[in-house]
């Protein structure tokens, strides 16, 4: 989970008129006469072909249009001020609980690990006969390879033993990656940043990106945050999309489970990003409560949306069919 959400740019070039040879058509106003899902097939294609501004042009083409994508960047929110934490309270949101995620499951396992591994040594010195010297030189080994982890992949390696053994054997944790996962990607369709994949296991994200730096998450196609970011100034809109998306697995769990257990990555990204613009701390926190209420209210107007995105998402099903289940089960009354 890392939850960690994955950023990524790969600087593809793009031109304002894209022909599409499969549907015979020039985007814009004639892409409104092609089904949705057409279109959507179309999304899935591109983005595998890592072209992420043709994917998201096709779906502005269709944004809000009748029979098109009207769930794109339509979430209804709350007004942006400074909230107090009393009026959280009100709103049934104890921040506590949402903003300080302890994994328990995974740590829970590590501390197995650990004393498996204290009674292992013990049981082969006793057995094979090893020398204090030999016990020595085998906890260096141990040492330099969990340094090795650190320094070359992040704790990578570590993350993806952990994360495989708790998919194994906790369904609690298994079902706990998915809703947060679909809690990020959920929101960000919402707000109008377009998902680009998702991976709900490490082990997943290894054999997708073949890097054991990369971790289990919801990928977006951010390259108008990024380029706002390399100018140096981020414009409050794209800030307060970003910002929900980031919360928006820990929101996820909260509302399902009564408190958070993954996503501390993402808050000390958010964390980092709001640092990174000098925000005070009055402000950050300001940003950071209306973040949490906004995120709050949208996942529970949408509850079953993201249970069905969920479900979706479970079966590794693309970012098309996950776009066109949110499409499907929210009706106009809910916009």
């Amino acid at each position: 989970m890392g939850s960690s959400v994955m950023y990524h740019y790969a600087g593809f070039s793009y031109h304002s008129q894209l022909k599409f040879p499969s549907f015979g058509i020039v985007c814009s106003s004639e892409v409104v006469g092609v089904s949705r899902r057409q279109v959507l097939e179309q999304v899935d294609v591109v983005l595998a072909k890592g072209d992420e501004r043709a994917a998201l042009q096709l779906v502005k083409d269709l944004q809000g249009k009748p029979g098109g994508l009207r769930c794109f960047g339509s979430a209804r929110q709350v007004p942006q001020r400074l909230y107090t934490l009393d009026e959280l309270k009100l709103n049934g949101i104890e921040a506590s609980s949402l903003l300080s995620p302890v994994d328990a499951t995974l740590g829970s396992i590590e501390r197995n690990l650990q004393l498996a591994a204290v009674l292992g040594g013990v049981s082969a010195w006793n057995v094979f006969g090893f020398s204090p010297q030999q016990v020595l030189y085998l906890s260096l080994g141990l040492l330099f390879l969990w340094t090795l982890d650190l320094a070359s992949f992040n704790g990578g390696l570590s993350s993806l033993v952990l994360d495989t053994i708790a998919h194994t054997f906790s369904q609690k944790y298994h079902n706990r990656v998915i809703q947060h996962e679909a809690g990020h990607f959920l929101i960000a369709y919402l707000v109008g940043i377009l998902p680009r994949g998702y991976t709900l296991s490490s082990l997943e994200a290894l054999k997708k990106e073949g890097s054991l730096n990369v971790q289990a998450g919801t990928a977006f196609v951010d390259f108008e945050f990024l380029e706002e970011v390399n100018g140096g100034k981020v414009s409050a809109t794209t800030l307060n999309k970003f910002s929900c998306i980031a919360l928006a697995g820990v929101v996820s769990e909260y509302l399902l489970y009564g408190h958070a257990e993954g996503g501390l990555a993402d808050i000390n990204k958010l964390d980092m990003l709001l640092k990174g613009l000098a925000f005070t701390q009055k402000k950050a926190d300001s940003q950071v409560r209306w973040s949490v209420l906004n995120t709050v209210l949208i996942l529970r107007r949408h509850e079953a949306t993201r249970a069905k995105l969920a479900e979706a998402m479970s079966s590794g099903k693309s970012v098309g069919f996950c776009i066109e289940t949110i499409e499907d089960t929210i009706g106009n009354a809910d916009i």
